[in-house]
């Protein structure tokens, strides 16, 4: 086996090139959602026009068994929850207690602000009426991300909640069993056995056994995220999420068995999972290397996962010049997990912009985010953090503006609206605020 597992990209010596140059000597992995959406428009039309029967038919032909209905029987989640190992159970009600504090503490309050005497805007929070969350069942099963989808849709008050994950050959078309308990854990009776393009259209039309959703949300694959792009506009989606990521700024003082440990941990997700690692340490990088190895041997999914992942194009060691190099370098790379092993972690975490989540110091590694940390693991992926957030409460409510002014208070500002709107050649804009007075432009 090599020990050369990971490419190496050497920014030292010259001046870091800026913006989007800098970004395009990153690496990341190839992921032609425009392509894949050509292939998911017909299925989902197909869902659109024949619902359950085009679900039951895809999930023949893409998971391998038939289906008598989308629907997952009341008494299959029962029964997942009843035997569930009990140190499962446990290990999830954790994690669910822990997140429930963080995604509390998310929620927003109406807040009234008055403008000028007489004039007040309302800002106030509204929960999404339905929601239909999706949890993968591919390579990897994700309880985990049954509970950070709906715990944050639950603590935003959704009324509506329903869940996609798809059919198992081997639990008779079921989802997987643990799927289906913590969905029961959760409080969660509305569960279809329905995976990728073919979930999410469900959700967007609608079919005989499922209400349309007003929004999507949740990781997955490719044809996920295709079928998100496909129906933005129609629903509200999180993310069009990608390959999974990990980078790492560490200094030499970093421990290399973290490192590389973690650098494996999300390379075990997919063959085009993103490993990278940043630091002004060349020993750092050769111990990291030199600790692959080993710990690789020790672990599963070397050949279908791991290695491809590492030794993919989206993967790489990243040297510079000097940690304040690393930070501008993770910065424009944006990733979806930041880990930062370096002397004052915990300052250097401030100041990063563009990340979906910041693991700070030896002690917080992504694995625990993963899990049992209390944040969200749903997060931006292929540098969409530099705009976009993770999933959390504020993901699944609106804000409502409501403007109350008295008659006293419009008539001070009138002049002012009336001589926008003729800038703006829009005078219907004027006169409904002239229609309520007799108002002419002041001096005139």
């Amino acid at each position: 086996m090599r020990s050369d597992f990971l490419a190496r990209i050497d920014l030292r010596g010259d001046a870091l090139p800026e913006g989007g140059a800098l970004r395009d000597l990153l690496p990341r992995a190839d992921f032609d959602v425009a392509a894949a959406l050509e292939k998911v428009r017909p299925i989902c039309e197909d869902v659109h026009h024949r619902g359950d029967a085009a679900l039951i038919e895809y999930a023949e032909k893409f998971d391998g068994v038939r289906l008598d209905q989308v629907r997952v029987p009341a008494a299959a989640l029962t029964r997942a929850l009843e035997e569930l190992d009990p140190a499962v159970r446990a290990a999830l009600e954790e994690s669910i207690r822990r997140a429930r504090i963080v995604h509390r503490a998310q929620r927003r309050g109406e807040h009234t602000t008055q403008v000028v005497p007489g004039g007040t805007v309302t800002e106030k929070w509204v929960p999404v009426d339905r929601v239909g969350l999706y949890a993968p069942g591919g390579r990897s099963v994700y309880p985990s991300s049954v509970i950070m989808n709906v715990v944050p849709a639950q603590e935003a008050g959704v009324g509506s909640i329903a869940l996609a994950s798809p059919a198992q050959k081997e639990f008779a078309g079921l989802p997987h069993p643990t799927i289906l308990a913590a969905c029961a854990l959760l409080g969660i009776d509305e569960v279809y056995a329905a995976g990728g393009a073919t979930a999410v259209a469900m959700f967007a039309y609608g079919t005989e056994s499922c209400a349309p959703a007003n929004m999507v949300t949740g990781p997955g694959n490719i044809w996920v995220a295709a079928a998100k792009r496909y129906f933005t506009g129609r629903i509200g989606i999180d993310a069009e999420a990608g390959p999974t990521e990990i980078a790492v700024l560490a200094d030499a003082g970093a421990d290399p068995v973290h490192v590389a440990a973690d650098l494996i941990s999300q390379a075990e997700h997919d063959p085009l999972a993103a490993a990278v690692l940043v630091t002004d340490s060349e020993e750092l990088a050769a111990a990291v290397e030199r600790e692959l190895e080993p710990q690789i041997a020790a672990t599963k999914h070397v050949e279908d996962r791991i290695m491809p992942a590492l030794r993919g194009r989206q993967s790489a060691i990243v040297l510079v010049s000097d940690i304040e190099d690393g930070l501008e370098v993770v910065n424009a790379y944006g990733a979806e997990h930041l880990e930062i092993q370096t002397a004052d972690a915990a300052a250097l975490a401030a100041r990063v912009r563009n990340a979906g989540a910041v693991f700070v110091g030896p002690w917080a590694p992504v694995s625990l985010g993963d899990y049992a940390a209390g944040s969200n693991h749903v997060l931006p992926t292929g540098g969409c953090a530099c705009h976009s957030s993770g999933l959390s409460v504020q993901s699944f409510l609106r804000g409502i503006h409501i403007v109350d002014y008295t008659r006293d208070a419009l008539a001070e500002v009138t002049h002012h609206v009336v001589t926008l709107a003729e800038a703006e050649d829009l005078p219907a804009h004027g006169a409904a605020l002239k229609a309520r007075f007799d108002w002419k432009v002041p001096g005139q």
